[in-house]
């Protein structure tokens, strides 16, 4: 078993939710070799070409990666592996944090040609497919932004990747409406956490009242700003909000989450040029935190 392989109970867990062979092309390789080759790439961040021959062809292994991440199916693994840790009560939901941060993206990223990306006609293309392949430009370069929302036990239940010049706060209500984790014995989907744990920065009105309206408890600090206007409207400015120390404590677990995923290199700078390619890289590297006890 070589670095970051599947165990055989990761596999157990895994090979349920995937893919079934389509009815042209036979048999695939094997399956878990594959696997393990794509995962051996989102964590050291290698090129393609440089897969160790143990993986078989470096082409069949990125080609799966390439279509799965076209036609969704690594969006659907992950919602299944969630929705056997949630059937498990492997999800901490009493705490939700949400945070962003920023990825670099290589110089190669860059110059993807302006066509859109060939998805299977039976399928709709995801929502993540962005004209421009979602890269943004500062002051240090290309950059991309993932919108984060993690469990308590600091794994992430939904995402949302933007250029990197995207603010945190308009897309809080778009990451948490990504929040749908399904309950194999019946009944809705899992969509609202107990607790939202957030930083100042999503401190804004349209989610304050999002989050009302959902009944969702949050503790969201407010910046001084906020305060001060809050202070000179007077009694219109509405009562001032609540921290429990408890919970405080606690908002740093989406962080601890976005780190973790992080630790994969292909994540932490994107490569590839294809805006779905990059995000299919984020979420294998959830599946992949998802498997671990």
């Amino acid at each position: 078993m070589g670095r970051g392989d599947l165990s055989n109970a990761e596999w157990v867990r895994l090979e349920p939710h995937l893919p079934a062979p389509g009815l042209r092309g036979g048999r695939w390789n094997d399956h878990r070799r594959v696997i393990n080759g794509i995962l051996f790439r989102v964590l050291t961040g290698i090129p393609w070409r440089g897969l160790p021959d143990r993986f078989d062809s470096w082409k069949t292994v990125y080609e799966r990666h390439r279509r799965w991440s076209a036609d969704g199916a690594w969006d659907r693994i992950l919602c299944a592996v969630q929705a056997g840790a949630d059937l498990a009560v492997r999800i901490d939901w009493s705490m939700v944090g949400v945070d962003s941060t920023s990825c670099r993206a290589h110089q190669h990223a860059a110059g993807a040609r302006r066509k859109k990306p060939r998805v299977p006609k039976k399928r709709t293309a995801p929502r993540h497919h962005r004209p421009g392949e979602g890269l943004g430009r500062s002051r240090s370069g290309l950059t991309r932004k993932i919108h984060l929302a993690g469990e308590g036990g600091r794994k992430p239940l939904a995402f949302l990747i933007t250029p990197g010049q995207w603010g945190a706060a308009p897309r809080m209500i778009e990451v948490l409406e990504r929040i749908r984790v399904p309950r194999p014995r019946g009944g809705h989907p899992r969509t609202r956490p107990d607790h939202l744990g957030g930083g100042k920065a999503y401190s804004s009105r349209r989610n304050r009242r999002h989050l009302r309206r959902g009944q969702i408890k949050h503790t969201i600090p407010e910046p001084k700003d906020q305060r001060a206007n809050r202070k000179r409207r007077g009694s219109k400015g509405g009562r001032p909000t609540s921290l429990d120390s408890d919970i405080c404590k606690r908002r740093n677990e989406a962080e601890r989450a976005i780190n973790r995923l992080k630790n994969s290199r292909a994540v932490a700078t994107r490569y590839g040029k294809r805006a779905f390619v990059f995000h299919g890289t984020v979420m294998a590297a959830a599946i992949r935190l998802w498997l671990r006890p």
